[in-house]
């Protein structure tokens, strides 16, 4: 019952995350319509795509001050309250202000999204089965985006106006996530820590983990206590908190300088600088969507079985071999057939049984409980924060300095990332949240 309960509270958390996907992925479809439209310029046009991302980094930002005060559940509650405002506002949308306000809207959500929801399934899986639990954010998130571009597709035969039930398609899961967050129970290292309700903590505990349950509430009840006493003077930038801080900053920078974005953003654009023509480019494009959905999925079935720095180094080691090859192949100019998007298939497959599905899990797992929150969205933020600069730089790095220059940087950025694993990172496969809390801060 509890394995089984657990599992339909993490999947239906997890739909923050295909709404995340979809939300971030469906304007894709749309771009072209929308700027012949409202007639807008090459800057309207620029604001009109990047406007959500800086929701994004904005909720991204903020997202622990509503997790902590008013809840994991109640946070989520907002967050799929965003989506569907977004959804309804941004097709039904007379004037382009008006859309740039609900696309902004969506962004909060996807920000608030990518802090909250990895920090509830931690909260509340066990120790054994929390990697593929939290991976199960990360699945949705690569499901939403092929969905998204399969919506499009299919809208997009209905004609002209087209775009504007592209973007409305979302109002569906949209209102099944808002629905669905009644059912599940709020985290009980939240009810605990900031509430004190400590009967209604071991009820949900009892569900999670029914063997050991009790052992569970002394462990979290410790930490509660340690909170009070030293929380009160030391935020989360003090000595206490500096090894978690470090690895969850370090770990999101590696996430974004191995060019992931710049490649899921600018795929078509890549595969035309090595020769291909549009309609090839675009195929090439669905071919990398659907890499990253199936090496997700299996990333999600090895992540507690061999650990998250296993999947570390196997991920490490094939991003540094793909990307070095990419920059081989522009460097020579031997743009053999299909060779570049091979190479970019063989690194999203690498990134996705890696980087892609680990990073939500271990971020989400390093924090002590009086700081999960804030941690997740200090690396959030660095993640998003990256996340737009990259793709903002990428065009501009790609014609002033090649795709050789480019993706060997790419390439070098991983090879640091290597010895950032070898070096720094720790194993949190099969430990309790309160363990890896205890083993990683400054006593």
């Amino acid at each position: 019952m509890g394995k089984h309960s657990v599992l339909a509270w993490s999947m239906v958390v997890a739909l923050g995350g295909f709404l995340f996907g979809f939300d971030t992925a469906v304007i894709s479809g749309a771009e072209k319509s929308i700027q012949q439209f409202w007639h807008l310029s090459v800057f309207e046009h620029g604001l009109t795509i990047s406007i959500a991302l800086i929701g994004t980094v904005i909720g991204s930002l903020f997202g622990s001050r509503p997790s902590d005060s008013f809840g994991r559940k109640n946070t989520l509650y907002f967050v799929a309250v965003a989506y569907l405002l977004s959804s309804l506002g941004t097709a039904l949308a007379g004037d382009w202000s008006v859309f740039l306000v609900f696309r902004f809207l969506g962004g909060l959500g996807v920000g608030a999204s990518s802090v909250t929801a990895p920090i509830y399934i931690s909260e509340v899986s066990p120790a054994d089965r929390r990697g593929s639990l939290v991976g199960l954010f990360q699945f949705n998130v690569v499901l939403g985006i092929l969905v998204s571009f399969l919506s499009n597709y299919l809208i997009s035969q209905l004609g002209d106006s087209s775009w504007r039930l592209m973007l409305g398609v979302q109002a569906v899961p949209s209102v099944i996530f808002l629905v669905l967050i009644y059912f599940i129970p709020e985290s009980p290292r939240w009810l605990i820590l900031k509430k004190g309700a400590t009967d209604k903590a071991l009820s949900i505990l009892r569900v999670i983990n029914p063997l050991n349950c009790d052992d569970e509430l002394k462990a979290i009840q410790n930490s509660a206590r340690n909170a009070e006493v030293k929380t009160e003077s030391t935020g989360i930038f003090s000595g206490k908190y500096k090894t978690p801080v470090m690895l969850a900053v370090l770990f999101a920078f590696f996430n974004q300088v191995s060019g992931i974005n710049a490649i899921i953003y600018y795929a078509p654009r890549i595969f035309e600088m090595a020769g291909l023509g549009a309609h090839s480019s675009l195929l090439s494009t669905v071919g990398v969507g659907l890499i990253n959905f199936i090496f997700t999925l299996i990333a999600i079935n090895f992540i507690d079985k061999v650990g998250r720095r296993v999947l570390m180094f196997i991920g490490s080691v094939g991003l540094i071999s793909s990307l070095f090859l990419v920059a081989y192949t522009f460097y020579t100019g031997q743009f053999n057939g299909f060779s570049i998007p091979i190479y970019m298939m063989i690194f999203i497959a690498f990134f996705a049984f890696s980087q892609g599905a680990v990073i939500w899990v271990f971020i989400s797992e390093i924090f002590p409980n009086e700081v999960r929150a804030k941690g997740q969205t200090l690396g959030s933020s660095t993640h998003w924060v990256m996340a737009a600069l990259i793709a903002f730089c990428f065009p501009y790095l790609a014609e002033r300095l090649g795709g050789a220059t480019t993706f060997a940087f790419f390439g070098a950025m991983m090879i640091l990332q290597l010895i950032f694993v070898w070096r720094m990172m720790p194993e949190t496969k099969g430990k309790s949240l309160e363990q890896i809390g205890s083993n990683l801060i400054m006593h």
